[in-house]
């Protein structure tokens, strides 16, 4: 499910379903499943995102050339969620951060549940310009530095005009957060 985020319409947002395969021993989501979840959101900006725009080229070559990641909290898949017809989503939202001829850099929030009043690490979010929805709190932020790629020559490949005009949409400042 993707939708715009009231005062932060620049931003792509998407829910991501939680798998069991997700979870660690401690039953949280595990640190290289984040990126996992990353993946789902990114692609679907690009991919379907761009496709919905009349835009094919992000599927015919995209590649990743770095992956920052900062783990804020735990993210755990909650055994007593409300509704057993669905299962638990986190909420992605991804921005660019930075784009240029031939790479882009895309930002990301990942926010989670808010845990039950009382739970330790209850206290709120980790502080974010992002989610207004007051039951999710801020899990995590990452940064993807990706390279268009041509398959077939098997190298780096310039952004096309209608690459950087579908992606421009989606520009918005990084956010810094001290602490």
């Amino acid at each position: 499910m993707t939708e715009p985020v009231a005062g932060s319409d620049r931003r792509y947002v998407h829910d991501c379903v939680l798998r069991w395969s997700d979870l660690d021993a401690y039953g949280h989501v595990n640190n290289a499943r984040f990126l996992t979840l990353y993946e789902e959101a990114r692609v679907a900006m690009l991919f379907a995102g761009g496709r919905a725009a009349g835009l094919d080229s992000f599927a015919a070559g995209m590649v990743i050339r770095r992956h920052e990641v900062d783990y804020l909290r735990p993210v755990d898949y909650p055994m007593s969620w409300p509704d057993p017809d669905r299962a638990p989503t986190v909420r992605i939202e991804l921005w660019v951060e930075d784009l240029r001829a031939a790479r882009l850099t895309i930002g990301y929030e990942l926010f989670a549940p808010a845990p039950p009043t009382g739970a330790a690490g209850a206290a709120g979010s980790a502080g974010s310009a992002g989610s207004a929805d007051p039951g999710l709190v801020l899990a995590g932020r990452a940064r993807s530095v990706l390279v268009p790629y041509d398959l077939v020559r098997q190298a780096p490949r310039r952004l096309s005009a209608e690459e950087r005009d579908f992606l421009s949409r989606y520009v918005v400042e990084p956010v810094r957060v001290d602490g």
